[in-house]
């Protein structure tokens, strides 16, 4: 193989090398084997030297840009999204509460915000006299202390118009005073009958149970305390009481039931009836009583603690109020006053609001077993 020849540029010396006999070879090689063709395409740029072996380097060209994009943009995905259908009542029309196994009075049907469980207000223990403002939590879930972390949205869309404040609202009495004459002495002819008292307010005797025992911290599990709003409503109607203001009811003899209580105009849902007053005593001395009207005041772990209100000698309206029949779908439907107990400044008392809207004429239930699920309702008419 020959020596490179030097050449000289500048004062430098650069080595170019020369053709060998193998790369001609090579050359003459590859236009046999691909043709003289090849040797046209094989054109370079003006002024660019051609290499001694003849090949020809070219740079690939980078591809183009591709015009899809990795993700969609929020406009593609919009467009081609299928609509969500809307949520309505109807969705929830199977929803039966947990207690009583019925899908009755939706409205008043309140869902758990973790388990969706419903569950009527009324059929709650203690009772819930109206739908509560944020998140509640069933029963169960309660005892299991889980929370949740946020709602479910298709929830929103049902319970959002029923979560509103609820307040007891005030007794309209009748405009005419010769019917609330009427109305007074039906009430005392049944007072008089039973020789009993009225009496509007929870009185303490000697020998039973005392006022200090009366105290809504000693309830098992808590009480409900009442709102400042829903005070001053059962104080504007105790003293509405006093200037011969009375609710509009009357009350009916029946021959087989007794003395019943009717409407004597239409109430409205929430509306404050009456409280249940009547000496309060020891559940425990009053076990084996005859009083067929006895209503539970104050549940405390130790059952020598618990009290109840007897009405066999002072008592008002609330006495004569029927009790449904709980046993039966049949029965449960007439209830229209639900017995709420409250902590009302420390102590415990009993309040009767109608549960929902009640026509002139129509007779007031509500339920006996409030509380213990004791009382045997199943003879009840």
């Amino acid at each position: 193989m020959s020596k490179p020849k030097k050449t000289q540029y500048n004062n430098l010396q650069i080595s170019r090398p020369i053709a060998s006999p193998i790369r001609r070879n090579h050359q003459r090689n590859r236009e046999i084997c691909f043709g003289s063709s090849l040797l046209p395409t094989m054109r370079l740029a003006e002024g660019q030297a051609v290499p001694s072996n003849g090949c020809v380097r070219k740079r690939t060209a980078a591809p183009p840009p591709s015009s899809e994009r990795k993700h969609k943009s929020m406009e593609d995905i919009m467009r081609t999204a299928k609509p969500a259908l809307p949520l309505t009542e109807d969705y929830y029309l199977d929803v039966l509460c947990q207690q009583c196994r019925l899908g009755e009075e939706e409205d008043k049907i309140i869902l758990c915000d973790r388990c969706d469980m419903g569950y009527h207000l009324y059929c709650l223990r203690p009772i819930v006299p109206r739908v509560p403002t944020g998140t509640w939590f069933c029963p169960s879930c309660n005892d299991a202390k889980t929370v949740r972390s946020r709602k479910r949205r298709r929830r929103s869309v049902f319970l959002g118009s029923q979560k509103k404040k609820r307040r007891l609202v005030t007794f309209s009495p009748s405009k005419d005073p010769n019917q609330r004459l009427v109305q007074m002495a039906s009430l005392a002819t049944a007072l008089t009958s039973l020789k009993m008292e009225f009496s509007n307010d929870l009185t303490y005797f000697p020998g039973m149970a005392p006022s200090s025992a009366n105290a809504a911290i000693l309830e098992k599990g808590g009480m409900q305390v009442l709102a400042r709003e829903d005070k001053e409503t059962v104080e504007l109607c105790r003293s509405m009481y006093m200037r011969g203001e009375c609710p509009p009811l009357v009350v009916v003899f029946d021959s087989c039931e007794g003395f019943t209580v009717h409407a004597d105009e239409d109430i409205k849902d929430m509306t404050f009836i009456s409280e249940y007053t009547g000496d309060v005593d020891y559940l425990k001395k009053r076990e084996h009583d005859d009083c067929d009207s006895m209503m539970t005041l104050l549940l405390t772990t130790n059952p020598f603690h618990s009290l109840v209100i007897c009405p066999d000698k002072r008592g008002n309206i609330a006495r004569f109020i029927s009790g449904i029949n709980n046993h039966t779908p049949e029965g449960m439907k007439k209830q229209n006053i639900k017995c709420v107990r409250y902590d009302v400044d420390g102590r415990c008392r009993v309040l009767l609001v109608a549960c929902r809207d009640i026509s002139r004429g129509e007779r007031l239930y509500y339920d006996y077993n409030g509380y213990e699920q004791e009382y045997p309702t199943e003879y009840f008419l």
